[in-house]
């Protein structure tokens, strides 16, 4: 019997992994991934960016992870010369409206304890020449990196600690006795059962399903993964001077969202996005997927159709964001006029793992449930990526892995 069993090969799932190992080194430590590789969801498909933590409310596991966890990142992208670089955001008001919730964002920051400076419009055009706005927060320390990389760096010091990353390898079932976790896993169509006194789930996009297998999503606190589509689109190559920090708009608080951005990448391009579509495929990441097993999900569950009557007015401008180039490249002129539709090249889309409770609520923080041996992941979308490390602490203080 193993010592601990981590399901998932995001970010997440090999930060905890990790974490336990340095915690319990020589511990019998398997982690199981469904892909043929690490970091193929959430981790692969997003920003890049090194968070801040600028928008999260004060004490939430949001805003007490994001900024040490900025600083882990950094520190593990240094110990294994993954390039990151600290290029700075500025979160640019347009209208009155979000020139009061940036007022708003900047009190949050200080909270949190963030440096910002704020900026008026003449102060944001002679720092970025290319955006234009009423006014603008400067997030002192957002970055980017590649979380790829990490994720593999992560899987090799796991291996190097003793560990075992196996890929290709679904969970099917699972089954908590008294002493240990029974793990059905199925693998090349053949199934094998594994055990260990501790399982740790971090599945992400199906967290929800592998949560109901320990009994821990019915009732009352019932949540489904509701996926959301962020398409993406990148500048050409002739654009990549255009900005020098990233660019966001200001956020509608009531929303998990940070809209449409423009992104520095590790690679030196720019990418737009995301806009945030209602997906009807979990891992369907190319346009028109549809999963019948997951929009049944979608359409069984209450809290959907809550969500949809509560915000069916956004839903359908991000709709409409998808189906034409032209309005969704409105939504970035809105701060950087010169761009045109022609400069909206393809670019892969990702999709948020977006945990939805039966009443509509979209949880906005980190959730994290537990039975006597199993500890799960919930909800874990950005940015979890920037938290992970401090994330796999708290895994590992609630699952007894001591330090």
């Amino acid at each position: 019997m193993r010592d601990v069993i981590v399901v998932g090969g995001g970010i997440v799932g090999l930060a905890t992994a990790y974490e336990i190992l340095r915690r319990r080194p020589g511990a019998d430590l398997l982690v199981v991934e469904k892909e043929a590789e690490v970091a193929q969801h959430q981790t692969g498909h997003n920003s890049g960016v090194i968070h801040a933590g600028v928008y999260y409310a004060p004490g939430s596991l949001k805003a007490r992870f994001c900024t040490e966890g900025a600083a882990r990142t950094r520190e593990f992208c240094r110990e294994h010369s993954i390039p990151f670089s600290d290029t700075g955001k500025l979160v640019v008001a347009t209208s009155p409206i979000e020139v009061t919730r940036l007022e708003a964002l900047t009190e949050r920051a200080r909270a949190n304890g963030l440096a910002v400076t704020p900026l008026s419009g003449a102060d944001l055009r002679e720092r970025e020449p290319h955006v234009t706005g009423l006014a603008a927060l400067h997030v002192h320390a957002t970055g980017i990196t590649d979380y790829v990389s990490v994720c593999r760096s992560l899987a090799s010091a796991v291996s190097a600690s003793g560990g075992e990353v196996r890929t290709s390898t679904a969970v099917t079932r699972l089954d908590e006795l008294a002493g240990k976790v029974t793990v059905t896993v199925s693998q090349n169509g053949w199934e094998t059962a594994e055990s260990a006194r501790l399982v740790i789930v971090c599945a992400g996009l199906q967290a929800d399903r592998l949560a109901a297998m320990s009994g821990l999503n019915h009732g009352a606190d019932a949540f489904r993964i509701v996926p959301f589509r962020g398409e993406y689109f990148r500048l050409p190559a002739s654009r990549n001077d255009l900005i020098d920090t990233l660019i966001y708009p200001v956020p509608d608080p009531d929303l998990p969202f940070l809209g449409v951005h423009l992104t520095r990448m590790i690679d030196g391009g720019i990418t737009v996005g995301p806009n945030a579509v209602l997906g009807l495929s979990r891992e369907g990441y190319r346009k028109g997927s549809v999963s019948l097993r997951d929009l049944a999900d979608l359409t069984r569950f209450p809290g959907t159709w809550r969500v949809a009557q509560n915000h069916w007015r956004t839903g359908l401008s991000e709709q409409h964001s998808s189906l034409s180039r032209r309005t969704y490249l409105e939504l970035i002129r809105r701060y950087c006029p010169e761009l045109t539709v022609d400069d909206l090249l393809p670019e892969p889309a990702g999709i948020r793992a977006q945990a939805v409770l039966r009443d509509g609520t979209l949880v906005h923080d980190f959730l994290i449930r537990r039975t006597d041996r199993t500890v799960h992941v919930c909800n874990a979308p950005s940015p979890a990526a920037t938290s992970a490390f401090p994330i796999a602490a708290h895994v590992a203080d609630l699952a007894g892995v001591a330090a």
